[in-house]
């Protein structure tokens, strides 16, 4: 007897839930068949698709490719429709590249030189780490020669105490290129390693005769450096050597510092620099990418008002001098405007 009263309460209760059912197909709930269905006046839109979330690697918290790409997010997130940018803090190029490799990053911000060693298996790494595309160069690194007053050329090294960063560096090798350049190798020179700031240090207490810096100018180390009182010099490559290092190692570019960017350097100081790369996983879709390069490019206004650093980025310098292949969503964006 229970078993048929159970029974006769679970039809009826199944009963009200068809009905139920039965009411709602056409209402706001969207789901079910009468969702798919997009017939009767209540139905509603599809839902977006949902955003793809993708780490953006930098660097230190400290250093400017976090505040870069803490701008990117803050700024961009709200504009894309496909991607959520989320900023993490990594060491920096030589990382960026193996995360990306490893499938922890899709977007990260390096410098180009390293992203050319990761593609040719050289110097850093091992073997070659393909995964990392060109979207965009976004600024410039400046490859900087401090030395004691009467130091002027590059020649005038060899023999010397010259600090060329730190071990292992991005600009322990920019050292050798330009030392490389100008006939001389490491052997040439007595080597020092020590981040910029200890090496300013150093020049000042006469424990090195010059250094090497690779960083935005002006550079704080540099800036102390200049207003100590110390007699110092910004060596000056010349055009030759130049053209010679951008042949060679096409990710190196001329930059010529102006006259004042440092108290008492009165001439214009001519270098060669790497540039800051913004590149994506080649796991990364075409239209994400496109979306991606596309609103950081129509919204560098207010990008350069939360990181001064954009105000120095413009697509036309973006598309060129990549060191390596260009992720086809950047390519769709810079053949659209005329720039591919």
């Amino acid at each position: 007897m229970m078993k048929k009263k159970l029974a006769l309460v679970l039809a009826m209760a199944m009963t009200a839930s068809l009905a139920l059912t039965g009411c709602g197909n056409g209402g706001d709930s969207g789901s079910g068949s009468g969702a798919a269905s997009g017939s009767g006046a209540g139905s509603s839109a599809p839902a977006p698709a949902e955003k793809t979330t993708q780490v953006l690697a930098t660097g230190g918290t400290t250093g400017t490719y976090y505040g870069v790409g803490s701008a990117m997010m803050n700024v961009l997130n709200p504009l894309l429709t496909l991607t959520e940018l989320n900023v993490t803090s990594t060491g920096a190029s030589k990382d960026n590249v193996e995360g990306i490799t490893d499938d922890e990053y899709g977007l990260a911000i390096l410098q180009s030189d390293v992203l050319t060693y990761a593609h040719e298996g050289t110097n850093v790494f091992s073997t070659p780490e393909t995964d990392a595309l060109w979207v965009a160069g976004l600024y410039n690194e400046t490859v900087q020669i401090t030395a004691k007053g009467g130091i002027t050329s590059v020649d005038q090294l060899k023999g010397k105490a010259v600090c060329v960063g730190d071990q292992g560096s991005g600009t322990e090798f920019n050292a050798y290129q330009v030392l490389e350049a100008y006939g001389m190798t490491a052997d040439d020179i007595k080597v020092v390693h020590a981040n910029f700031g200890e090496a300013s240090e150093m020049l000042k207490n006469g424990q090195i005769d010059a250094a090497f810096t690779v960083a935005g100018a002006p550079t704080t180390a540099i800036t102390e450096l200049a207003t100590s009182g110390m007699d110092f010099s910004l060596v000056s490559l010349d055009q030759e050597h130049v053209d010679a290092l951008h042949e060679k190692y096409p990710f190196l570019v001329q930059e010529n510092l102006p006259a004042g960017t440092y108290e008492g350097v009165d001439t214009e100081t001519i270098c060669v620099a790497v540039e800051a790369a913004l590149v994506a996983s080649t796991d990364m879709s075409e239209d994400a990418v496109y979306e991606l390069t596309k609103t950081m490019f129509e919204n560098l206004e207010e990008l350069g008002t939360s990181h001064a650093k954009f105000q120095l980025v413009s697509a036309e310098k973006a598309a060129e001098n990549g060191s390596v292949p260009m992720h086809p969503g950047a390519e769709k964006y810079y053949k659209e405007i005329g720039l591919l």
